[in-house]
């Protein structure tokens, strides 16, 4: 007989998720397998592209001054305006050309934006704080409080512990895909993370021993059935399995599937596809988030055409797999009440180096989309690429709009969930834009900080038509980091 040992680290890879049982009580251990239904509530997914995309040649100039400029700076990390490898042309709605077009490998991305169900937000990022650490950025951005470290809580856990109090019960209300407790997700009681269905398991020792199965013994009861009886007492650890038996139970139960046909073939597409059927099945997934790194390229960075190039390569998987994403939920429903944000923690560098690639920079595209998102738009200030305009910011595209107005307002119309105060602490001012639909709600924040930076001028030839036409940036334009006052613009750490 085999002597079946439960390590620390076996322990420990069930309780990851215990909390969730502990909030969702009973419903949970005997959750249903729930089929694909159209859900009564929404969920957001953060997609994090860890590493600072090269949003310059994600989101690419095309024509104008500013396209000169973009051409100046980059003239062997540049995108094609045109041709078999040139940006794929971004217009509006009514055939207008925004003088934008992305990398030629966002096929998918394109065609969500054709079909109106993608916006991007030009110049997004932290508008308070400027750091070129990729670590204190990424933190910052996770946990809400751009400048401040020390919070016990991620902005998900703080935006699913202020919902309304009329919110239905959920069995799992937040999912990290991870091999480890996203930061965004710090401090959730009854939130779950794991890496993948099929790895959420306690399979240690002897396979025959691990489970009860067809054709095993009468009588016969495993290694798994057998711990289910160990968690009845009152003590912390009794209490912390019983959770984590209930949240191994819960994954069992729901058949998620292995990756469908039409699926690009890569961990990625898989992570997504994870959060996909858990919206499927109908468990109260409100928050999920996921990460996509490798985009910190000082070298080597690659443009788009035959041969090696990395950007390439990595566009493509961010595209396909967000646009096979959006498809597999739009086709049962679920996409209607589902919004993706996809960012990174900041840009890179206007200029390119001279290894082939970019540095750390500042402002950078944010992109939102899902079926209640009024895509097909730019959003947002775009102040340019003219040297005088980036000087500022040391020659870095400035942020003109704090991704935490755009956060807000998928909180307040999507999810119904008002208190940035409590979300996003120290955030004032905040406004719509009108990136998704939904209802607004006065939204529970501090006052106003007033203005004390001058305006800046911006030239005509910078702005970008809106979907009417006409210019979406006033050649007066004031970006949120002027109107809130003081920025911190200390250079906290510059990496290689």
């Amino acid at each position: 007989m085999s002597d079946f040992r439960l390590t620390r680290r076996e322990f420990v890879k069930g309780c990851s998720a215990a909390a969730v049982v502990g909030a969702a009580g009973g419903s949970m251990l005997f959750a249903e397998d729930v089929g694909a239904a159209a859900n009564a509530y929404d969920t957001v997914v953060h997609l994090f592209l860890r590493g600072g995309i090269d949003g310059l040649n994600l989101v690419v100039p095309t024509s104008g001054a500013d396209r000169t400029h973009y051409e100046e700076a980059r003239p062997n990390l540049q995108i094609a305006a045109s041709g078999a490898y040139g940006a794929l042309p971004l217009t509006l709605a009514n055939g207008t050309d925004t003088r934008f077009g992305l990398h030629p490998s966002a096929t998918g991305l394109r065609d969500l934006w054709n079909d109106g169900k993608l916006a991007i937000v030009h110049a997004c990022g932290m508008a308070t704080t400027v750091t070129r650490s990729h670590f204190d950025a990424q933190l910052y951005i996770d946990l809400g409080t751009p400048g401040k470290y020390g919070s016990a809580t991620g902005w998900m856990t703080r935006a699913w512990e202020t919902r309304a109090g009329s919110t239905p019960a959920a069995s799992l209300p937040a999912l990290g895909v991870s091999g480890t407790q996203p930061a965004g997700l710090m401090g959730a009681v009854d939130a779950l993370t794991m890496s993948s269905p099929s790895d959420f398991a306690l399979n240690a020792g002897s396979y025959a021993w691990q489970m009860f199965r067809s054709g095993a013994p009468a009588g016969f009861r495993g290694v798994n059935e057998t711990l289910a009886d160990l968690w009845n007492g009152r003590t912390g650890v009794e209490s912390t399995g019983r959770r984590a038996d209930g949240a191994l139970r819960l994954v069992n139960q729901q058949g998620y599937a292995n990756l469908p046909a039409g699926w690009p073939d890569n961990n990625f597409s898989r992570q997504l596809w994870t959060i996909a059927q858990t919206i499927r099945f109908n468990l109260g997934l409100r928050y999920a988030t996921l990460d996509l790194g490798g985009w910190d390229t000082h070298e080597g960075q690659g443009t788009a055409g035959t041969g090696y190039h990395y950007y390439q390569n990595k566009i493509n998987e961010l595209s396909a797999a967000l646009y096979a994403f959006f498809n597999e939920l739009n086709g049962t429903g679920q996409m209607a009440r589902t919004t993706v944000i996809v960012q990174s923690e900041f840009g890179r560098r206007v200029r390119a180096n001279a290894n082939g690639g970019t540095d750390h920079g500042y402002g950078n595209p944010l992109l939102v989309l899902g079926g209640a998102v009024n895509g097909r738009r730019f959003y947002g200030q775009w102040l340019g690429l003219d040297p005088t305009v980036l000087s500022p910011t040391f020659g870095d595209i400035p942020v003109t709009t704090d991704y935490r107005r755009v956060f807000s307002e998928i909180l307040i119309r999507r999810m119904g969930n008002p208190n940035l105060s409590q979300i996003f602490p120290g955030y004032t001012g905040y406004a719509p834009l009108g990136i998704v639909q939904g209802t607004d709600i006065t939204a529970q924040s501090q006052p106003q900080v007033a203005p004390s930076i001058p305006t800046l001028e911006v030239p005509a030839s910078t702005t970008a038509p809106d979907a009417g036409g006409s210019p979406a940036v006033p050649q007066r334009a004031v970006p949120d980091w002027q109107r809130r006052g003081p920025v911190d613009r200390t250079i906290l750490r510059r990496e290689r």
